[in-house]
C-alpha cells in the first residue's frame, strides 16, 4: 500500500470551498495497525479512514498522524462520498471499533451530498480542574464562558471537552502551545475540544483544537458537532431539531455542519455537508 492508494477528499465543504480534508482507502481487506499508521502520517490530514467489505457492512478504522481514534466524523463524510462514487448513492452500514453507524452518499456533480448517523450520544458535568487547566491552556478565563452553555463532557463516538464561549471574538482569538495542548488532551480521554460561541439558538461558531491526535486544529469536526448537538439536548437547549455549525473560518478554510437533533435522550445525530475530490 502506498500514498496513491488514498483518495483525498474535503468533508463539510462550504460551496465548493474549504472543508476538511480526509483520506480514504479502500480495499479487500485492512492492512495491518502498524501499515494504517505509518500511511496516515505521510498523508498528513488530520484523519484517514481505511474501510474493508465485513459481511453486510464496511468495517472502518480511523487514523489521525499521531494516533487512532475511535469515531470520525469528517473522515465518515469522506468515506460517504467514496462509497457513493464507487457504488452508488445509498445508505452505507459501517462497523467501527466500537459501535456501529451508518454513511449515507448522494453524488451531485463532482460533490457529494452526504450523512452520517453518529454512535450513541451521552454528556456530564465537566470536572472544575479540568476546566481551569483548559481555559489556562487557551488564556481564557471563567468570566468569558456562556453561562447558558456550562463546560461539559460530550460524547458522540468519541469524548469531547465542550467551552461554550461568550462572543466571537474570544472565539477568533483562541491559541494554544500543542505540546501542552496534547498532555491534557491524552491525560484526560479527550480527542477534542469544542469551544463554541452561539450567534443565535441554531447556528453555532465553532473550532477544535486536536492536539491528542498532533493536529492544532481541525476545520470541521462532525464528531465534535456531534457531541455538541446531544450536549444541547440533554440541556433543553432551543435548538428547534436542527443547528448550523460554521467551522475552520478562523484558519481561512471556511466550513459548514448541520447536526439534526432529535427526542430521544442519548440519542444518535444526523451531521451532514458536502464533499468534493481534492
Amino acid at each position: 500500500m502506498d500514498l496513491n492508494d488514498i483518495q483525498r477528499i474535503a468533508a463539510f465543504d462550504d460551496n465548493g470551498q474549504g472543508g476538511n480534508p480526509a483520506g480514504v482507502w479502500i480495499g479487500a481487506a485492512l492492512p495491518p495497525a502498524g501499515e494504517m499508521a505509518r500511511i496516515a502520517h505521510e498523508v498528513g490530514f488530520s484523519e484517514t479512514a481505511f474501510a474493508t467489505p465485513e459481511g453486510e457492512a464496511w468495517r472502518v478504522r480511523y487514523f489521525s498522524p499521531e494516533s487512532e481514534v475511535p469515531f470520525c466524523g469528517h473522515a465518515t463524510i469522506a468515506l460517504g462520498a467514496a462509497l457513493a462514487r464507487a457504488h452508488g448513492d445509498g445508505r452505507y452500514a459501517l462497523t467501527l471499533t466500537a459501535a456501529s453507524i451508518t454513511v449515507e452518499g448522494r453524488r451531485d456533480g463532482e460533490r457529494v451530498h452526504a450523512a452520517l448517523q453518529s454512535p450513541p450520544t451521552r454528556s456530564k458535568a465537566a470536572d472544575a480542574a479540568l476546566v481551569d487547566a483548559a481555559l489556562a491552556l487557551f488564556g481564557y478565563t471563567r468570566a468569558d464562558l456562556d453561562p447558558r452553555i456550562p463546560p461539559a463532557l460530550a460524547h458522540g463516538g468519541a469524548d469531547h471537552l465542550v467551552l461554550a464561549l461568550s462572543s466571537r471574538a474570544l472565539l477568533a482569538a483562541m491559541r494554544y502551545d500543542l505540546d501542552a495542548g496534547r498532555a491534557l488532551m491524552l491525560e484526560h480521554g479527550l480527542v477534542t475540544v469544542v469551544l463554541a460561541w452561539a450567534e443565535h439558538p441554531q447556528l453555532f461558531h465553532t473550532r477544535n483544537p486536536f492536539a491528542s491526535g498532533g493536529v492544532y486544529e481541525d476545520p470541521a469536526t462532525g464528531a465534535g458537532t456531534a457531541a455538541l448537538a446531544g450536549y444541547l439536548r440533554d440541556i433543553g437547549w432551543l435548538h428547534g431539531g436542527r443547528i448550523e455549525i460554521v467551522q475552520g473560518e478562523d484558519m481561512g478554510v471556511r466550513s459548514r455542519l448541520t447536526a439534526e437533533i432529535g427526542e430521544e435522550a442519548g440519542g444518535s445525530i444526523r451531521v451532514s455537508g458536502t464533499a468534493r475530490l481534492m
